[in-house]
């Protein structure tokens, strides 16, 4: 199988990487970057069937034809409010199944759209295949399954301090601080302020407790539509130690993350002096999903959680389901635009295979 890496240079993919360099079903591994150079140096060390090249992902005629004579595309291109969209419609034409990351609510709102095309393509759209989302709807698709009357589902993430990401991932946290978004309330839509609706959650260590707030990952508009009969999903999420969730605050007030290009403009700034601010040592990132209804009668909750460095947690449900995907695991399934609660029907076959990853997971 032939893997085509978008954005094959950033942070988050480096566990992807390896993977692929361990895997012997994979025979071919492009990795695609506006950074040539260092995507060449990535392929060069990694050897065999690495190799590297210029992409501009703005440039779609040119992504079209990059993706063509690959089984599948994994992207990595963010920020995802910017990019999910247009490289989900390139990979409809160009006919190549694709997996991403993707993690705004926007984007997600936005590659559902496509659902028609792939469909008629036949080609699927793997959206938000990382950890929150991604390993967060395949813990909240076991719960719902598992429960006779599943009524709510409160999705809840909190990222260490001391992890490092890069300039995207930077991009999307002042996003997901900017604004409003979309949670499942009393059965339907409601938009909410972000930063808001703070609350106490205790997570895995080395996070523990946290206070966390309404942010814009995609839980909270993917659950509902893929899941029915739901009465409330909520998403919560912070950064831990906690000023970090203050200052993003006070810069929001100011009008800092109001447009893209402020947004990209202070996440150069702030990843070339992420090194300055303290980060408790808090190198891992959690996620915790609470399911709530009845089971046999009465009502229970059911809890799930994990931990990890963001950059494992986010790669390895990308490579898992990216494989799966080459294997023919989903081919009972029409093309579309699935996100992973819509894609398993067997969410417990995909979180033991994150585990045989060596994702810790607590159910």
């Amino acid at each position: 199988m032939k893997f085509l890496v978008l954005g094959g240079c950033a942070d988050m993919a480096m566990p992807l990487l390896k993977r692929l360099h361990e895997d012997d079903a994979v025979s071919g591994v492009m990795l695609a970057d506006l950074d040539e150079a260092k995507a060449k140096r990535l392929a060069e060390a990694y050897g065999g069937k690495f190799t590297g090249i210029f992409c501009d992902a703005t440039d779609a005629p040119c992504v079209v034809s990059l993706m063509r004579g690959y089984d599948v595309a994994v992207c990595y291109v963010g920020p995802f409010y910017r990019f999910e969209r247009a490289l989900a419609a390139c990979a409809i034409e160009a006919g190549v199944h694709y997996v991403s990351i993707a993690d705004d609510y926007d984007a997600y709102l936005d590659v559902i759209t496509l659902d028609e095309a792939a469909r008629q393509a036949g080609v699927k759209i793997l959206s938000g295949f990382g950890n929150s989302p991604g390993i967060t709807q395949v813990l909240a698709a076991k719960g719902y399954h598992a429960l006779d009357r599943p009524r709510r589902i409160h999705v809840n993430w909190c990222a260490g301090a001391g992890e490092s990401v890069g300039a995207s991932n930077l991009m999307h946290l002042f996003h997901i601080f900017e604004g409003s978004t979309l949670q499942w309330q009393d059965g339907k839509e409601v938009r909410v302020q972000t930063g808001t609706c703070p609350k106490r959650v205790i997570f895995p260590e080395p996070i523990h407790d946290a206070i966390i707030y309404y942010t814009g990952h995609a839980e909270s508009v993917s659950l509902p539509r893929n899941l029915p009969g739901l009465e409330e999903v909520t998403l919560h999420g912070g950064t831990k130690p906690h000023y970090i969730v203050t200052l993003l605050k006070l810069m929001r007030a100011t009008g800092a993350f109001k447009t893209h290009q402020r947004r990209a403009a202070l996440a150069r700034f702030f990843h070339r002096v992420e090194s300055w601010f303290p980060s408790g040592g808090l190198d891992k990132s959690v996620g915790r999903v609470d399911v709530i209804g009845e089971k046999d009668g009465r009502e229970v909750c059911l809890s799930y959680s994990y931990v990890g460095h963001i950059a494992d947690i986010t790669s390895m449900p990308a490579y898992l389901a990216a494989k799966r995907l080459c294997e023919g695991a989903y081919d009972a399934l029409p093309g579309g635009v699935y996100a992973p609660e819509r894609l398993l029907k067997d969410p417990d076959d995909f979180v033991n295979g994150l585990k045989e990853l060596g994702v810790d997971i607590r159910l």
